[in-house]
């Protein structure tokens, strides 16, 4: 596993799918966000990017397919904290026809420091029988497109080494 060197700067050049002001409700007894809030800034942003590209409620609900996550790995970096503003930006790291490995990074817009990163393998599914199946060629299309961008980057995401597209 890598250590994280990735900069704010570096963040730039990447989507942002979500972007929000952390309730007091995400607080724990540390004061800092929750674990289990992290997982739903993550799941927003990832909900976002999928429409992006097509897979929303009306093609789930057309096509009966739908997606699966095989595996996540997530890092703590730095604290957040109730009140604090924190932005999701994306990178795609491979693509099959039914697999998209992506990395959510979590910057904290307040104390501009990289807040959290999460790693995940992400299945497209058929949910009548629920198994793997390729996309569709269109949405396909439109994350290879973004695949290009991203391997075009001047920098190494901080991949775990347990995941496998």
């Amino acid at each position: 596993m890598k250590t994280c060197q990735v900069v704010m700067a570096d963040l730039t050049d990447l989507p942002s799918y979500h972007r929000q002001t952390i309730p007091a409700a995400y607080m724990d007894r540390m004061g800092h966000m929750n674990v289990r809030y992290y997982m739903t800034v993550f799941d927003k942003a990832t909900w976002r990017m999928f429409a992006d590209y097509g897979l929303d409620d009306a093609y789930f609900s057309k096509t009966e397919n739908g997606v699966f996550v095989l595996k996540q790995f997530i890092q703590y970096l730095a604290e957040v904290r109730p009140g604090e503003n924190v932005a999701v930006y994306t990178r795609l790291l491979d693509l099959t026809d039914k697999r998209i490995h992506l990395m959510h990074f979590m910057a904290n817009q307040d104390t501009d420091g990289l807040a959290s990163i999460i790693e995940s393998l992400i299945t497209h599914a058929n949910l009548k029988v629920r198994k793997a199946v390729p996309m569709p060629s269109e949405i396909a299309a439109g994350f290879r497109s973004r695949l290009v961008k991203d391997q075009h980057l001047d920098w190494d995401s901080p991949v775990s080494g347990v995941m496998y597209s």
